[in-house]
């Protein structure tokens, strides 16, 4: 839901900032490669040192560049298969790198296993969502079902969450649960969505077999 909602909004708030990129002769693919970098690196360089809020703060600079990469594309008419392939692709390494900075944080100074393994499975269970849904797709289906918690959910929540965490540092006191709370809310709501995209592959799978006889 906030991806269906939120990408339109965003979509027309930065369309002059694409256009002004494609002005300069930026491509949407350095776009892409360049907001990579700089999810991978808010995550993996400040959430290890536990630095949250300046960690969030530099992610969400960059995880706008999903949205800016696709909007120049089809300002400039370019859109391509490489083009998607290469946003779905980086997207999936973003995604893990936010994970890996908390499980590297929990498994540190952070000093807390069973937080280390809650990160670990929103890493593992956020990429396999996004392959259940892939998968079924190459194989002809719809997967017409809205997730409970996904991709949007799954950043929304956690980035939030670190954020005000972050807090911490700045002498607001006990805010830093928000963190593990929301690692348990993205854990559990990545199960579900998962079983969800499960069984309607499941179900929209027997009707197609079915069609076939």
């Amino acid at each position: 839901m906030l991806n269906k909602y939120a990408r339109a909004f965003f979509t027309r708030v930065l369309t002059p900032f694409a256009a002004l990129l494609l002005r300069l002769g930026v491509s949407p693919d350095a776009v892409t490669l360049i907001g990579t970098a700089g999810v991978m690196a808010g995550a993996l360089v400040f959430f290890p040192m536990g630095e949250f809020f300046w960690g969030t703060i530099v992610i969400t600079i960059f995880v706008f560049s999903d949205l800016v990469d696709g909007n120049m594309a089809r300002q400039a008419g370019i859109s391509s298969r490489w083009g998607a392939f290469l946003d779905s692709t980086l997207d999936r390494v973003a995604d893990g790198a936010i994970f890996a900075g908390f499980a590297l944080w929990y498994a540190g100074s952070g000093d807390d296993n069973v937080l280390c393994a809650v990160a670990i499975f929103c890493l593992a269970s956020g990429q396999v969502v996004s392959y259940t849904k892939a998968r079924g797709e190459s194989i002809g289906l719809p997967v017409a079902v809205n997730g409970l918690v996904e991709r949007a959910e799954r950043l929304v929540i956690s980035l939030v969450a670190a954020g005000l965490a972050g807090l911490h540092k700045f002498g607001v006191p006990g805010i830093q649960v928000l963190l593990p709370i929301a690692l348990w809310i993205v854990a559990a709501g990545s199960l579900v969505t998962l079983v969800q995209r499960v069984v309607t592959v499941r179900r929209e799978s027997a009707e197609a077999d079915a069609a076939a006889r």
